[in-house]
């Protein structure tokens, strides 16, 4: 995992290394340092126990940048209706 130097600002980003779907897990994973089983774990969970992990993964996809792109997919989808 990668650790951020001292003078680094912590990001969370949909991660490409470890990516099953869309980095979401992983990204997260990566942010609180944690095992990315862990958190997929948590949202196969949440999906069972009342269905809001589809609607909280969907969400993240939407909203969390790609690493290395830095852009979400709201922020093109925006920049694209301004154009």
């Amino acid at each position: 995992m990668n650790e951020p130097s001292s003078n680094e600002k912590k990001r969370l980003y949909r991660s490409h290394d470890g990516r099953v779907v869309a980095g979401v897990c992983a990204g997260l994973a990566d942010y609180f340092g944690v095992d990315p089983t862990l958190v997929r774990l948590a949202f196969a969970l949440f999906t069972v126990f009342g269905g809001a992990g589809i609607l909280l993964y969907l969400c993240a996809w939407i909203v969390i940048p790609e690493q290395g792109d830095g852009t979400s997919i709201a922020e093109s989808f925006v920049n694209k209706r301004r154009s």
